[in-house]
């Protein structure tokens, strides 16, 4: 099953981003580096692509800017929700594209735009991210795509991982499980 690292404060330190990396690296397929309110993100992003490359991630992203995922030489760029329509303008760049998605209505937009993949969220309870939508509706999602679905929100332990799995999910992401 697919482990995919979102980034944030709380799991990537660029004073000591190889041992964050590192850190991550073992639990992790997948990693997008997301740091939305940081000036400086267009120089990190830069670092943080330099050392992820470093470890064996299958994918590395930048969030929510394509144009930077391109030229600073990522595998593709993770698209928020509002984001959707510019999926075919990630695409014509040659990028991998992972976009967010909260309901079928945008599941299916965002595989009919050329996505290669979704998050579903929030799955779980996660802070500030509203009312879960629960195990059922990732099955009945999964169920009416063709394009991978990766569940997102409070995701914390194994036996939510398993449920996310035997949903039909084709991996999970996480901020808090890669701490």
């Amino acid at each position: 099953m697919l482990a995919y690292a979102i980034s944030d404060t709380t799991n990537l330190d660029f004073k000591n981003l190889e041992a964050s990396l590192k850190k991550i690296a073992s639990k992790a397929s997948m990693i997008v580096y997301r740091d939305k309110n940081n000036p400086d993100y267009a120089k990190n992003a830069k670092l943080f692509l330099q050392t992820a490359k470093k470890y064996p991630f299958e994918k590395i992203l930048l969030h929510s800017n394509y144009d930077l995922a391109f030229s600073h030489g990522a595998d593709g760029a993770h698209l928020t929700s509002t984001q959707i329509n510019d999926i075919p303008l990630a695409k014509e760049k040659g990028l991998f594209v992972i976009v967010s998605t909260h309901t079928l209505y945008e599941a299916l937009k965002a595989q009919s735009l050329g996505a290669d993949m979704i998050t579903l969220s929030p799955i779980y309870h996660s802070p500030n991210k509203g009312k879960s939508i629960g195990i059922e509706k990732l099955k009945e999602i999964v169920s009416q795509v063709k394009i991978p679905v990766i569940a997102l929100g409070g995701i914390l332990a194994d036996l939510q991982i398993k449920e996310c799995k035997d949903a039909g999910a084709a991996g999970f992401a996480s901020i808090r499980y890669f701490e």
